[in-house]
């Protein structure tokens, strides 16, 4: 047996290290990961979200109301965005996501309060995602005995000991047990469908260049929408046989409920999976081997698991975080998809959120015609 050769070893490695260096694309992705990660989940994960949207209906103005506002804003994690709604106004506001919690003080809070008949604060949550309300809801457990302590002096101060002068109700709509299920399973069909849907599509044009496959389909006479088009067509029916089996899978094994429409579900999801497929189309378009299709979605895929919503509550990332997060498709589709099996919306609900799928499909969709060149170059 030879001894080992430091010079022949030193060949070696630097024939890796330029080999490594000339698949520029390899070598940005092995350094752009890592720093992607540190950067997602140092500055844009957040556990527990504060400034939640709060709309408040408040049936009773008195000073007993306007202290114990005060207090919950205080806390931090509610913040009046929409006030002096009506019950059916502050309903559908909950129904479209746009706010998080309604706080309703009754006609007669303040009458009941200083009669010591414990009047009841109503709070409703949407509990489509636990995560998101938990601490909120833990805080007003928190602020119940404080709020009207300056408001509770002389001849009211025998309300201040023991317990608190009203009662918080809190009402979780949508998931009153508070089933982290309810919300994992309906996401994991978004996450599935963008991973398989982006991978897939990717190697479809790399394998074609790789198998030396692509001067056959060049020959003919087949334009480039044509040849997108018919690329994506057999994902199109891969990923509606996936969601039949996750939807499946949801109702027989998980329980998860079906309020709404299952027909429009399934045309709505049909433009998320053209939306991936455009993206992964785009890929093939960029990268010269397999290897490199399978990096560029998985950097896609990243960013998206983690600023969509699905793991971490979308509200407690930071601004810049959730403008990123917003043109991600998998972002509105989470949206969709709970609201749609969870609160039952409609298409007057969800359109704020497909318009920018399709938004997407269009500019996904138009980067993969430019970037297409019959030739092999």
């Amino acid at each position: 047996m030879k001894s080992l050769s430091f010079a022949r070893l030193l060949a070696i490695f630097v024939k890796e290290f330029q080999q490594m260096m000339r698949d520029r694309l390899t070598f940005a992705m092995a350094i752009g990961v890592p720093v992607l990660q540190l950067v997602l989940f140092g500055y844009a994960i957040n556990t527990d979200p504060k400034g939640l949207p709060t709309a408040v209906v408040a049936q009773d103005g008195g000073p007993f109301a306007r202290s114990l506002l005060a207090a919950l804003q205080n806390t931090g994690y509610f913040r009046v965005t929409h006030s002096a709604v009506s019950e059916a106004e502050a309903d559908a506001l909950l129904e479209r996501g746009e706010v998080q919690f309604i706080v309703e003080i009754p006609a007669d809070f303040s009458r009941r309060l200083v009669r010591g008949e414990r009047p009841a604060l109503l709070v409703a949550a949407d509990a489509t995602d636990p995560q998101a309300s938990v601490n909120a809801v833990a805080a007003l457990a928190q602020v119940a005995g404080s709020a009207l302590a300056h408001e509770l002096q002389g001849p009211l101060a025998r309300l201040q000991p023991g317990a608190a002068p009203y009662e918080i109700r809190v009402h979780r709509r949508y998931n009153p047990e508070g089933l982290s299920r309810y919300n994992i399973v309906p996401g994991i069909i978004g996450t599935i469908l963008t991973m398989t849907m982006v991978i897939l599509t990717g190697l479809a044009m790399t394998r074609e260049r790789e198998r030396g496959t692509m001067e056959n389909l060049l020959a003919t006479p087949v334009r480039p929408l044509e040849v997108m088009l018919g690329k994506i067509a057999p994902y199109v029916v891969i990923g509606y046989v996936q969601l039949g089996v996750i939807l499946a899978a949801a109702r027989l094994l998980f329980e998860v409920p079906m309020v709404g429409s299952l027909p429009l579900l399934l045309a709505l999801i049909g433009v998320f999976v053209v939306a991936n497929l455009a993206v992964g189309f785009t890929f093939s378009t960029v990268a010269r081997n397999q290897l490199q299709a399978m990096q560029m979605a998985f950097f896609f895929f990243l960013p998206s698991i983690l600023l969509s919503g699905f793991m971490f509550p979308f509200r407690g990332m930071p601004q810049w975080a959730q403008w990123i997060g917003e043109v991600l498709p998998l972002t509105h589709f989470l949206r969709i998809v709970r609201g749609i099996l969870l609160k039952g919306n409609g298409i007057e609900q969800v359109l704020p959120e497909l318009w920018p799928m399709l938004a997407f499909v269009g500019v996904a969709g138009a980067l993969a015609l430019l970037r297409y060149r019959k030739t092999l170059d």
